[in-house]
């Protein structure tokens, strides 16, 4: 316990050092499921505002992460930056909370970030989702399906995708069926059966992109020899999307694996790419 506690402490102070003058929230209620109260972070730079928003979820697979840890290299970049006020939520995690539970969190998240966004001078009409691994699969799915549904309640202005699962059938002859993350967060056998296929498609965000739908512009971030997320699935993606006519670039992380800690002794420029692309893509208009 003392030494999760210390850990925390850590990531706070890193992240309050790597901010200019910047307000550091923590332990923010945005919303409560039962008894379950739902946290996030936040980080209000030095400066009038407003500010784009960016919304942050970190990894782990469904069934583990921690809103600061896990996503720490990405809120060090975006507080470093001076430019922007970030949100970093914990979600409801598997197997406990079955899906939809984590994807209802973000929506919670998105509504709640949007009313009170002056009280932590964001911009209500900038905002981006980010997430990593499980959490680029909730930001991308969510950004795909609000735009397929024509939902301006949960519609957002950008999406950073770092190494998403963007298409659960594209690599599940190599797992030999659902991985045990799926398995947890879908209450399903390792066995694919003609339910469980239908469900792992509707939780992929590559089939909800059509032509005409209103689609953000997409950033993915990808390691080019990723075991755990291939490569292939952000190729694909990013052509479905162009092939609808929406934005999507893609930044090759070359010779990086799945695990986003390692990114940095590889090619730490990634982060300034992500950055650059934020600052282009939530510019205020005519700027």
């Amino acid at each position: 316990m003392m030494r999760h506690f210390l850990a925390a402490s850590l990531v706070v102070f890193l992240l309050s050092s790597a901010s200019r003058a910047a307000e550091l929230k923590t332990d923010v209620e945005y919303g409560r499921v039962g008894d379950t109260r739902l946290l996030l972070d936040a980080s209000v730079p030095d400066g009038p505002g407003p500010f784009p928003a960016v919304i942050v979820l970190h990894g782990g697979g469904w069934n583990s992460g921690d809103k600061q840890a896990d996503a720490a290299p990405l809120l060090r970049a975006l507080s470093a930056s001076g430019s922007f006020t970030w949100f970093s939520i914990n979600y409801r995690l598997a197997p406990a909370n079955r899906w939809p539970a984590c994807m209802d969190d973000l929506h919670t998240a998105i509504r709640w970030v949007k009313a009170h966004a002056a009280e932590y001078k964001a911009d209500p009409n900038r905002i981006a989702l980010m997430g990593y691994s499980a959490g680029g699969q909730l930001v991308c799915l969510e950004a795909a399906t609000a735009a397929e549904q024509n939902d301006a309640d949960l519609a957002v202005q950008a999406v950073v995708g770092i190494a998403p699962p963007t298409d659960f059938e594209q690599d599940l002859p190599q797992r030999g069926g659902l991985s045990k993350s799926l398995q947890d967060l879908l209450n399903r056998p390792k066995e694919v059966t003609d339910e469980s296929r239908q469900l792992i498609r509707s939780l992929s965000a590559i089939n909800h992109i059509a032509p005409g739908a209103k689609l953000p512009p997409f950033l993915l971030v990808h390691g080019t020899v990723d075991k755990t997320v291939p490569f292939v699935q952000s190729i694909a993606f990013q052509k479905r999307m162009r092939d609808a006519g929406a934005t999507c670039d893609l930044v090759s992380v070359e010779g990086a694996p799945h695990r986003l800690s390692e990114w940095e002794k590889i090619d730490p420029t990634y982060k300034d790419k992500m950055i650059d692309w934020l600052k282009k893509t939530l510019a205020p208009a005519g700027k």
